[in-house]
This record gives structure tokens, C-alpha cells and sequence, in this order.
């Protein structure tokens, strides 16, 4: 009899040693996964950002949905455009504030090095199953409505901006070269020769376009277009101008040419 009150005894005191072990561990547990505070997150972004750990900095914020959902391939076609976005992140950023209310927060931003009278930029994020994340609530839903087809819409976009961009570069540079040729205007090598328009123009990977100029005999009028490398990856629409502005429109990549043109 005694021997089992010994053993209970020691069976006892077992239990209750695993169970302050248990509990002891579960505290440094909580402690070493404690959410990152809405600063931690941004500064994580950036740095990540910056390394070109492009997976991993989008995995920090509400477009996580469409990095995830991504192919090697499809993510290896969208590397130049993470590229373009990870050169423009600097090495780093200085925090000079955050801002929680609720499940929203900012935390404002300052190039570290920059001018001293240089504004701290907001970074929003709101709260996301207990962890803070890069972005807002509306376009977190439409990020994952969209998906993986996210970012190549949004690379669209990007390019139909810039092709009218260029295209209105285009303009300005044929009056600046007719200005010193007799008013007679020119096709696209010898604008890009004279200087008028940047050479990577000829590039169909800077913008996803490929541009054209086609002069008149007389060299006194001009027109210009610009189609998508891959309809439906680089662009949609397809693009013409003339003096007297830009039309566009989505014809399945095809060169868009108005019926005055079709001679």
C-alpha cells in the first residue's frame, strides 16, 4: 500500500513538472511568434523588396493571392515589371511614425538619407488573420478576385498608360523636328536619330509595344501606331494617332488603321 502511495506520488509530481515544462514552452512560443507590429511589416516589405525576394515581399501584403498563384513561367514573364518595381525601392527607409486604429493601420515612411525637408510617406495596412499586411480591405478583395491574372492586368494597364504617354512624346517630337527641317516631318529612325524620342522605343520589351511612324511622300503630315507584342499579355488595345490626337481600340492586336487611311 505504501509502495503505491509512493508511486502515485510519483507519478503525481511527473505530471505536474511536464505541466510547467508544457506551459513554460508555450510561453516562449507565444513570445517568439508574437505579431510583427505594422513598422516590423513595412520594414520587412522594403528590405525584401529591395533584394529582389519579390515572392516573399508580395507574400507581406494583400497581393499575396496573385504571387502565390503564379507559374514559374508566368512569373519569370512578369520579372522584368518586379524588376522595374524593385529598382525603384530604396536601400533603406527611415520610420517616423504608426498609426493603429482597430484593424487599420500607417505607418509613415522617409527615404532614409533624403533631404531633411522631404516628406514621410503613408504605407497602409490593415489586419489579416492576426497579422498585419501591406494594403486595404477593397483592393485585398479585388486582388483575390483577380487572382493570378492580377498582375498581368495590371501590367496592361501600365502599358496602355505608357504607350499613350510615348505616343504624345511622338507628337511633341515632330513638331520640334519640323521646326528645324522646313516644317516636313519624319519617320520613327530618323526622329530617334535626331534625338526627339528615346532610342529603346525600337525595344517591344520596354513597353510591350511595338511603334511605327509612317510620313506622307510630301513630309507634310504623319501618322503613328502602336500594338501589343502579345494581345491579351502586353496590351489590348491597339493604337493610332495623327495630328489630330490618339484613338485606340481593342481588335485582337491587329493594327487599328481608320477608314480615311485605307487606301
Amino acid at each position: 500500500m505504501n509502495h503505491s502511495m509512493d508511486l502515485l506520488r510519483f507519478t503525481s509530481s511527473i505530471i505536474v513538472s511536464l505541466l510547467l515544462l508544457t506551459s513554460a514552452s508555450m510561453g516562449a512560443l507565444a513570445q517568439n511568434t508574437a505579431v510583427r507590429t505594422p513598422s516590423d511589416v513595412v520594414r520587412e516589405f522594403y528590405r525584401t523588396m529591395h533584394e529582389r525576394r519579390i515572392r516573399e515581399a508580395f507574400a507581406l501584403s494583400i497581393y499575396k493571392p496573385a504571387i502565390e498563384g503564379l507559374t514559374d513561367g508566368e512569373f519569370e514573364e512578369l520579372r522584368p515589371d518586379f524588376e522595374k518595381l524593385a529598382a525603384a525601392i530604396p536601400e533603406k527607409i527611415e520610420i517616423s511614425g504608426e498609426q493603429i486604429s482597430g484593424e487599420v493601420a500607417t505607418v509613415f515612411v522617409k527615404i532614409a538619407g533624403g533631404e531633411k525637408a522631404a516628406l514621410s510617406e503613408p504605407v497602409g495596412l490593415i489586419l489579416d488573420r492576426g497579422n498585419w499586411i501591406v494594403g486595404d480591405k477593397e483592393n485585398q478583395e479585388f486582388v483575390r478576385k483577380a487572382g493570378r491574372q492580377f498582375f498581368f492586368e495590371a501590367r496592361i494597364q501600365t502599358h496602355h498608360n505608357e504607350v499613350q504617354a510615348m505616343l504624345q512624346r511622338i507628337s511633341l517630337a515632330q513638331i520640334a523636328y519640323a521646326s528645324q527641317h522646313n516644317n516636313t516631318y519624319a519617320d520613327l529612325p530618323a526622329l530617334i536619330a535626331a534625338g526627339v524620342v528615346p532610342k529603346d522605343i525600337e525595344s517591344p520589351e520596354t513597353i510591350g509595344y511595338r511603334f511605327h511612324v509612317k510620313v506622307a511622300k510630301n513630309g507634310k503630315s504623319w501618322t503613328a501606331g502602336a500594338e501589343p507584342v502579345r494581345y491579351g499579355r502586353t496590351g489590348r488595345f491597339s493604337y493610332f494617332m495623327d495630328l489630330t490626337g490618339i484613338r485606340s481600340a481593342d481588335i485582337a492586336g491587329k493594327p487599328l488603321i481608320l477608314p480615311s487611311e485605307k487606301k
